[in-house]
């Protein structure tokens, strides 16, 4: 006997209906049900930040979420930023400023980076560096993450 729970979910704009485990993160759910793999997972304990998401408008880390929690809920991913040929403007700047190497935390932190350029549509590099504490890269040194962000926002970037 299945303990599978029903939820709906609006994901990037679209209403998706899951069966899910009362135990299943959000990060699970919309990787290995919705095949969602730009939300990464990289500690499962909510440090790294590179499962970002937007829960209800609000960025969140979704490995310290249940999938049952969003049952309702309006989530986007990094998939609903921008497409191949349309990206969002916080990733073409990611992309101009080189700020990413592998790659595995940008979809968080463009994720992250949204989230505050929404709050704070022109913060300072101390600003942004506070905003984007939760979120690791052990690539970059972030200073071309944080220019990527100052890029965006000079360009009136928000979610």
């Amino acid at each position: 006997m299945s303990d599978a729970v029903p939820i709906a979910v609006t994901v990037n704009g679209q209403t998706e209906r899951l069966e899910v485990e009362p135990r299943t993160l959000l990060v699970h759910a919309l990787r290995d049900q919705l095949g969602l793999t730009g939300t990464h997972v990289g500690c499962d304990t909510g440090n790294c930040g590179a499962c970002t998401v937007h829960l209800d408008g609000a960025s969140c880390k979704s490995c310290t979420v249940l999938a049952v929690q969003a049952d309702g809920a309006e989530v986007t991913t990094i998939e609903g930023m921008g497409t191949e040929g349309d990206l969002h403007p916080l990733q073409e700047a990611f992309w101009a400023e080189h700020g990413l190497q592998c790659g595995y935390c940008t979809p968080g932190m463009i994720m992250s980076a949204a989230s505050l350029l929404e709050r704070n549509p022109d913060p300072s590099e101390e600003e942004i560096r506070h905003g984007l504490e939760g979120n690791l890269c052990r690539c970059t040194g972030y200073h071309n993450i944080v220019k990527a962000v100052q890029s965006a926002a000079k360009q009136g970037v928000s979610a």
